[in-house]
């Protein structure tokens, strides 16, 4: 399967700040971590997929009132039950990099344990060869 691109745009809102008035991480958290279902889900389904980690988050600045983000994810590398989300956030339109970082999903029956989910990733450019070995040094 080659590697597919989705992306998810949200505006940050006063509820989503912290006692600084940015971006509050805990909301961006979620926000990540739902961008990275999104993709997982996309080739499984959405009832067998499950969030097992999150593998680093780290800001490079702060997201004020107002600002609309895109969350872009893809699957970047799989194993016979798990599949590894990279996901990137950029400030919109200015495509200015805020946060990325690395999900690792299981997929699951419906008693929870881990089952093969039959798939194949395909790094085909530079940029997603390099995210394939970065996934797999985790």
């Amino acid at each position: 399967m080659k590697i597919q691109d989705l992306s998810m745009c949200r505006l940050v809102k006063g509820e989503d700040l912290n006692h600084h008035g940015t971006l509050f991480a805990g909301r961006a958290a979620e926000w990540f971590v739902e961008a990275g279902f999104i993709a997982a889900s996309s080739s499984t389904s959405t009832e067998n997929t499950v969030c097992a980690k999150i593998h680093g988050m780290v800001f490079t600045r702060p997201v004020k009132k107002g600002s609309i983000l895109r969350l872009e994810s893809k699957i970047v590398s799989a194993g016979r039950t798990s599949m590894i989300v990279y996901v990137k956030v950029l400030l919109h339109p200015q495509n200015e990099f805020v946060v990325d970082g690395f999900l690792t999903f299981v997929n699951v029956d419906s008693q929870g344990k881990s089952q093969p989910h039959n798939l194949i990733i395909e790094a085909n450019t530079p940029e997603e060869k390099e995210l394939q070995e970065r996934a797999r040094a985790l």
